[in-house]
């Protein structure tokens, strides 16, 4: 690393020449270190300061912690990084195995995030709200609008109605269209789905879980506002 002395004599050379490589010449250094100090000033940073470098899997941290929190320590790095790789992970699995090794070890000291953002993972999370539609020939449409959680692929669905025929045809529609089902279907508390809440648990409509059923899903309510 240099000296805040030999930093000094680097921009001053690059004041004077305005070459990156005039500067290295002059200094006896590298064009690349030349570059890196004088961007470095122009950013605004301390003379000397160490750069901080993201590392490939800073993104994923969250899921990570998520995923250790769950297994209570004990998921594997290769498993992790199988997941990860689902989720659009670029790194290796040397990176993978050195970020579960730290998340670990937080994790065993009681330094673990209580507030996670929401990560959804791929093939897992469809949610279907409801939206107004154009009138026909006088006759108001609904717009049923579905979309899996982790790439956004939205289905909209004109409904006459929003009965749980309706809905359920909508729905086996939209897995037709996705080649599958979730594992869990995500949606409001329509009479469709929820009949009542006792005690604060949703008590689900027959037909839902006969539907749920036929179809291998869990059917999950936002909580009431």
């Amino acid at each position: 690393m240099k000296s805040d002395g030999e930093i000094m004599e680097i921009l001053a050379a690059y004041d004077l020449t305005g070459s990156l490589r005039a500067t290295a010449e002059l200094t006896g250094c590298s064009h690349h270190t030349v570059a890196k100090h004088v961007t470095a000033r122009d950013a605004g940073r301390p003379i000397g300061e160490p750069t901080a470098r993201g590392r490939v899997t800073d993104p994923f941290l969250p899921k990570i912690e998520e995923w250790v929190e769950a297994s209570k320590g004990r998921i594997r790095a290769d498993k992790a990084h199988e997941k990860l790789l689902a989720l659009g992970y670029a790194g290796s699995e040397r990176s993978t195995r050195r970020a579960i090794a730290q998340v670990k070890d937080a994790w065993r000291l009681g330094h673990t995030r209580v507030h996670r953002p929401w990560i959804t993972e791929p093939g897992m999370w469809l949610q279907y709200d409801f939206g107004d539609g154009p009138r026909i020939g006088g006759v108001k449409t609904i717009l049923f609008v579905a979309w899996l959680a982790f790439s956004r692929f939205r289905i909209v669905i004109p409904l006459k109605d929003r009965t749980a025929p309706s809905v359920f045809a909508a729905l086996d529609r939209c897995f037709r269209i996705l080649g599958g089902a979730p594992t869990y279907v995500l949606t409001d508390n329509e009479k469709t789905v929820t009949t009542a809440h006792v005690a604060g648990v949703p008590v689900r409509n027959q037909q839902t879980l006969d539907f749920a059923r036929h179809y291998g899903v869990t059917v999950l309510t936002c909580q009431p506002a």
